[in-house]
C-alpha cells in the first residue's frame, strides 16, 4: 500500500529491548537507542527510542504498543468485535451511539472527504471487497457490479451527530474501511503516549505507511529519512530531515494484482469506482500523522493540478512530492518540498 521508509540513525538500530545490556555500561544519563517491533493493523510497527535507562525504554515501548493494539480493536474491519464493525453492522438500521474517540476518527475522515470532494472516502469497504483487495484475491468486477456498488459508496451517506455522538448510514450495505487513515490515527495516539512518558527522541513507523519523528537523536537536528524511488529502482528519490512531524507515503507496490498483463492498484478512485491509474507514488509531510496518512491518499487519487490546489487551500503547512506517469517516463510535482529530488527518477 505504501512505499518503504528507511530510518537511518547513527546508533545501532539492531539493538532491541531484549538485548538492552551492552559490553560497557553507558555513562550516567547517556542516551541509548532501543528498537522494538510489534505486529498490528496488518503490518509491523517499529519504534526507535532513545532513553538513558532500559527500564524506561521498555515501559514506554510496552505502553505505545498497547495503545496501538487498542486503536486496532477500535478500527479493525477484520474483527467482528471492533467498534467500527459494530457501526458497519448497525448504522443503516438506527443511529449508533459511539465513544468520543471513534466520533473524532469519523469526523477526521469526513473532513478529508469534504475538502477533497470525495477523493478520500472511507465508505469504500464493499468496493475494496468487490475488487478482491480485502482478502488479497484480485478480481475485476463487472460494470453491473460497479453500478450497484454506487448505492453503497459515498461519504455523504454517513451522518454524524456530534451532540448525541451517533453515526448512521442513509443506505443499507455501506461498509467503512479505515485503510487510508487508520494507521496515521494510531501513530498520533501512540505519540501522545510517548510525550506523556517524557520521551524526547523517538521514531515510530507504521510499517511502510506512516511514521512520526519525535524530537531528534542526540546531537542531530532531526531524524534522517530516505524515500526510495519507484520500484524496481533501489535508488533514493529524496532524503528528508524530520523533527516533531510525520511523513506518509502511498504507492501500489505493497498491495496490487496483475490480470491480462495490467497492474491494478489497491488505491481506489471513488468517482470512477476503479483503481487509480497514472500515479506512481506520493509522499506527504504534515505535523499530524492522521492528516498525512489521509492526504497521501487524497493526493494519490487527485490529478497533480487538483492536488496542489487542495494543498494550498486545506493543508498549507504540508510538504508534498508527487510522482506520476510510468516508471519509464515519470514526472514530479512538488508542494513546498525542501529537499533535493533525484532527477534520475523524475523531472520537477
Amino acid at each position: 500500500m505504501k512505499i518503504l521508509l528507511r530510518a537511518l540513525v547513527t546508533a545501532s538500530i539492531g539493538l532491541t529491548l531484549a538485548r538492552a545490556a551492552t559490553p560497557h555500561a553507558p555513562a550516567p544519563h547517556a542516551q541509548t537507542l532501543y528498537t522494538t517491533t510489534h505486529p498490528a493493523m496488518g503490518t509491523d510497527f517499529t519504534l526507535y527510542l532513545y532513553a538513558s535507562d532500559p527500564t524506561v525504554a521498555a515501559t514506554a515501548s510496552e505502553e505505545v504498543f498497547d495503545e496501538i493494539d487498542r486503536i486496532e480493536q477500535l478500527l479493525s474491519n477484520y474483527r467482528d468485535s471492533s467498534e467500527l464493525s459494530r457501526i458497519n453492522q448497525n448504522a443503516a438500521t438506527k443511529p449508533v451511539t459511539t465513544d468520543p474517540e471513534m466520533l473524532a476518527f469519523l469526523q477526521a475522515s469526513e473532513h478529508w472527504s469534504r475538502i477533497s470532494d470525495g477523493a478520500f472516502d472511507i465508505t469504500v469497504g464493499r468496493l475494496m471487497k468487490s475488487w478482491g483487495f480485502f482478502r488479497h484475491e484480485g478480481r475485476i468486477p463487472t460494470d453491473a457490479e460497479l453500478s450497484a456498488l454506487r448505492a453503497v459508496t459515498g461519504w455523504q451517506k454517513v451522518t454524524l451527530d456530534p451532540t448525541n455522538r451517533t453515526v448512521s448510514f442513509t443506505a443499507p450495505g455501506i461498509e467503512l474501511d479505515p485503510g487510508g487513515i487508520g494507521k496515521g490515527f494510531a501513530v498520533d495516539a501512540a505519540v501522545r503516549i510517548l510525550r506523556a512518558d517524557h520521551i524526547t527522541a523517538a521514531l515510530l513507523s507504521a510499517g511502510t505507511s506512516t511514521l512520526y519523528a519525535l524530537g531528534a537523536p542526540p546531537h542531530k537536528s532531526g531524524w534522517r529519512i530516505v524515500i526510495p524511488g519507484p520500484l524496481p529502482s533501489k535508488e533514493t528519490l529524496s532524503t528528508v530531515i524530520l523533527r516533531d512531524t510525520s511523513l506518509s507515503s502511498a504507492d501500489c507496490s505493497q498491495k496490487n494484482f496483475t490480470l491480462g498483463g495490467h497492474l491494478y492498484c489497491h488505491i481506489m478512485d471513488p468517482q470512477t469506482m476503479k483503481p487509480v491509474e497514472g500515479r506512481i507514488q506520493v509522499s506527504i509531510i504534515n505535523p499530524s500523522a492522521t492528516a498525512s496518512d489521509a492526504l497521501s491518499n487524497v493526493i494519490f487519487v487527485q490529478s497533480p493540478e487538483q492536488s496542489l490546489a487542495t494543498l494550498r487551500a486545506s493543508a498549507p503547512g504540508s510538504h508534498a512530492l508527487i510522482v506520476s506517469g510510468t516508471a519509464d517516463h515519470a514526472t514530479c510535482a512538488a508542494f513546498q518540498w525542501q529537499s533535493p529530488v533525484n532527477s534520475a527518477h523524475c523531472k520537477l
